[in-house]
């Protein structure tokens, strides 16, 4: 049986960690934050000391990570993953784009190892119950050798292709469209509630209308918006990140992203307003100060 390495325990990560070991996988965990590696460690994993340490006792790697930035430096920076003496298969389920999915697959390539790009669909919601989908793109093999973790945590285990950096893409795609969604039908919603209509009423209604029911109307704004509680689990900043990597990654294939412009800056409104590490549902609070209204429950 294969040992399994896990690199980021955080919102996402140690949900998915706990589902691997809740099947009986070996884990071998690492990250900065030593609270979260004893909190998996009493789940059963054990810790590593390093990312190259853990790449010297495992070989599939996965990390979780928040940025391009951190998943290059943890992956192929001094000390990293790619110095392992251990590690076969890499992959990467942070979002960082397609062109960071090729340069990290062209970096393994010359030690030797598969790397796949396997980023996550389905948020700390999805994680938690381990219904993930998860979006793979790499060589065949790599995938079969990963597929048991990936079975563990996730629901719809899909592989792409054998083309680094498709799964990044069709995350950038996924994303595009949820913030999007949100933030049309935030502003649909609100002109309904200054025309008259209370909001609980108008999501009612919408949740059982054939062509506007939707995730961003029942569940980010029947149930998180509606409520007050702004509780999805996926940061505004990252969401704003996402915008940003979809927006460059569109301009190098010369894809027009008109919309996506636009909602990009109403995310970059709500972070400059003090939203930066906010739910990405309280987007909708940037909104709501525009049109002099609120969707929430009467």
């Amino acid at each position: 049986m294969a040992t399994y390495g896990f690199v980021g325990l955080g919102a996402m990560g140690k949900h998915m960690v706990s589902h691997m070991l809740a099947k009986g996988l070996a884990v071998v965990v690492f990250d900065r934050n030593e609270n979260a590696i004893r909190e998996a460690v009493s789940g059963g994993a054990e810790p590593a000391k390093s990312a190259r340490d853990l790449a010297d006792r495992a070989e599939v790697v996965m990390i979780c990570l928040p940025t391009p930035d951190i998943v290059e430096a943890v992956a192929t920076g001094p000390n990293g993953l790619i110095e392992g003496s251990k590690i076969k298969v890499f992959v990467d389920h942070s979002t960082t784009g397609p062109t960071v999915a090729r340069k990290l697959a062209d970096a393994f390539a010359g030690r030797n190892i598969v790397s796949l790009d396997a980023p996550l669909a389905g948020g700390v919601a999805g994680a938690k119950a381990g219904t993930l989908s998860v979006l793979v793109s790499g060589a065949a093999s790599g995938f079969e050798s990963a597929k048991p973790a990936f079975d563990a945590f996730g629901r719809n285990v899909a592989h792409l292709g054998e083309q680094p950096g498709l799964g990044q893409t069709l995350k950038l795609v996924n994303n595009m469209i949820a913030g999007a969604a949100l933030v049309t039908a935030a502003e649909a919603v609100l002109f309904g509630v200054k025309a008259g209509i209370p909001a609980q009423v108008i999501l009612d209604a919408l949740s059982k209308s054939a062509t506007a029911r939707s995730f961003a109307v029942d569940t980010l704004l029947g149930e998180k918006v509606l409520s007050r509680n702004f509780d999805f689990g996926f940061r505004m900043d990252l969401m704003r990140k996402d915008m940003r990597l979809a927006l460059s990654e569109a301009e190098a294939v010369k894809s027009p992203m008109l919309a996506c412009s636009v909602v990009k800056q109403i995310f970059d409104a709500a972070i400059a307003d003090g939203f930066d590490g906010e739910d990405m549902t309280k987007v909708v609070i940037q909104l709501e100060k525009l049109a002099h209204a609120e969707i929430k429950a009467t």
